[in-house]
């Protein structure tokens, strides 16, 4: 058992205890509270005087499928070859050993979601991991998957720029993830018809080929996996949820960079967005309107805001970005829930992470100070019940 005393527990959906104990048995929570007795044989960590939160998570990441060092023998983050390869799966390329891992361990994060980038429409299923682990089945966290999907420069360039066919324009963009829709949904009708058929004549039924790429978008259009929709532009932001109501997608909005302007909107939407990353120069035109106040703003219109840093060793900075939109008018508790719960909620992880509280993972960070300031340090990283990091 290891038991964290004397902390100031910022349990986030259960307020701040000053003075708190948390005990983990078994890589779980087992009690939470100021006056919670340690029972003998525990370990201890003493943590008087300093800032005990959940384990960070980061929402949207590429962490160990674009390795470190940036080279091409270990950038596996996109397979620039198809508009559509939403066959593809970054747990068959994460590299346990990429050394963003670590990086990000020793900054409090001890989950983040990562996976393919943005240079298909439709560029596969990513998902969310524990930062601990010699193997992505020891690292994986089932039922975390999503669909990457893609608008707006990234394919347009790819495709139409570099390559010279289609998709080129936004209109192609949008016709080629309807396209890859329908496809999917032919597939599952006609395995459904199928099926029908068999059980009328009480017969085996006949399906057709199993196709790996429409499989794997049959379970977005069952609502068995998030589709994840890459866009910066306000435009584009609309056309994905266009998109996603048309075939009653379960989506998140991904960057969602021009949120602010139609904040409003997304707000009655009730629309899930991961914003970030926040420290970007204006490198292409869909950044050119990039603001700092966008995560405060949509979360005071109703968006269920989480950070992300969309980067790879970057993720131990995500901290500082929490920090910097508080200063730029995001309420300081919506910051806290933008990397622990409201993180968790958009990977389905809700019940198991994103908060102190009894019965989730024994998932702690520890710091010498206010987390969200650059001055501070980590101390201690936890993974069910486990230290992974402590500072020397």
């Amino acid at each position: 058992m290891l038991a964290i005393t004397n902390g100031k527990l910022l349990t986030i959906t259960k307020g701040t205890i000053d003075k708190g104990t948390v005990l983990i048995d078994k890589g779980k929570i087992v009690a939470v509270g100021a006056d919670v007795a340690v029972p003998k044989g525990a370990k201890v960590i003493n943590a008087r005087g300093k800032w005990v939160t959940p384990g960070l998570i980061d929402a949207h990441s590429h962490v160990a499928i674009f390795g470190e060092p940036m080279v091409w023998a270990h950038d596996d983050g996109n397979e620039m070859t198809d508009p559509n390869t939403a066959q593809l799966r970054a747990y068959d390329a994460i590299n346990p050993e990429d050394p963003a891992i670590p990086d990000a361990r020793s900054a409090g994060f001890t989950t983040l979601y990562t996976g393919p980038g943005s240079a298909n429409v439709v560029g596969g299923t990513g998902i969310a991991i524990k930062l601990r682990g010699r193997t992505i089945e020891e690292m994986a966290i089932p039922g975390s998957e999503g669909m990457k999907m893609a608008l707006g420069e990234n394919p347009k360039n790819v495709y139409g720029q570099m390559q010279k066919k289609y998709p080129a324009t936004r209109m192609g963009n949008a016709a080629v993830l309807r396209e890859s829709l329908v496809k999917a949904q032919n597939y599952l009708n006609n395995i459904e018809r199928a099926k029908a058929e068999a059980a009328d004549k009480k017969d085996n039924p006949k399906l057709p080929d199993r196709d790996l790429k429409l499989e794997a978008l049959g379970k977005v259009l069952k609502r068995e996996m998030k589709a994840r929709i890459h866009c910066h532009r306000a435009d584009d932001i609309m056309t994905a949820i266009r998109i996603a109501e048309e075939f009653n997608l379960d989506y998140v909005i991904e960057h969602c960079t021009e949120g602010y302007k139609i904040a409003d909107y997304l707000g009655q939407k009730k629309v899930r967005a991961t914003i970030g990353p926040l420290f970007l120069e204006r490198f292409k035109m869909e950044l050119r309107d990039i603001s700092l106040k966008n995560p405060g703003i949509c979360a005071k219109a109703g968006v269920k805001v989480a950070l992300q840093a969309d980067t790879f060793s970057g993720t131990r900075f995500l901290p500082i970005h929490a920090g910097t939109v508080v200063r730029e008018g995001m309420d300081e508790e919506e910051a806290f829930k933008a990397v622990t719960i409201n993180a968790a909620e958009i990977l389905g992880l809700q019940k198991r992470l994103g908060s102190i509280e009894k019965g989730k993972d024994g998932d702690i960070a520890i710091y010498d100070g206010h987390p969200f300031s650059n001055f501070t340090n980590c101390l201690y990283t936890i993974i069910d019940g486990e230290v992974v990091y402590e500072r020397k």
